[in-house]
């Protein structure tokens, strides 16, 4: 049986949801409060590309984010934290709010996003590792993890992704 979770962006009534959210899944209080720093920062903060995932009653169980960064001197964003409640992860609601919030950066014009993550889960929606675009980072090593999505036919930039001071919380 295939589960349809309802995903939308976030609202005000969710940010203790997406805070539990990320608790949860991450066990830690770093990607909570990267959120938090992220929503602050209006340079950053996209609201619509900030996605929940809940069930048909309405409980939220899963997240996305999207912000803005650069590479180089070029606009991009960064995807992260993806998060998911323990007891609904392997049930599709990271699927969900991925391609949720990639169709919704793709609506708005969004080129490239950028990301540090499983290469194993990522490469489904169209992420390669970074370095085939010439895209470098200060917070992760070379190698397969950082990955990079071009979302249009725009030419990919190269570079350093220099992220919002957020992300340095």
């Amino acid at each position: 049986m295939s589960i349809s979770w309802i995903t939308r962006p976030e609202t005000a009534a969710d940010v203790a949801a997406i805070r539990e959210i990320n608790l949860q899944a991450f066990g830690g209080t770093y990607e909570p409060d990267i959120v938090e720093a992220l929503r602050a920062d209006p340079a950053a903060w996209v609201p619509e590309l900030s996605i929940v995932a809940g069930t048909d009653d309405g409980e939220l169980v899963g997240y996305v984010l999207l912000s803005r960064c650069h590479v180089g001197e070029t606009p991009a964003l960064i995807l992260g934290p993806c998060a998911v409640l323990p007891q609904y992860q392997q049930q599709g609601v990271g699927d969900a709010v991925i391609r949720t919030a990639l169709a919704a950066a793709r609506a708005q014009g969004h080129h490239l996003v950028v990301l540090l993550g499983h290469t194993e889960y990522y490469p489904r929606f169209g992420f390669k590792p970074a370095s085939t675009f010439g895209i470098t980072s200060t917070f992760a090593e070379p190698g397969p993890h950082l990955m990079a999505l071009p979302l249009d036919s725009t030419a990919v930039p190269a570079g350093m992704i220099r992220t919002p001071a957020a992300w340095d919380c």
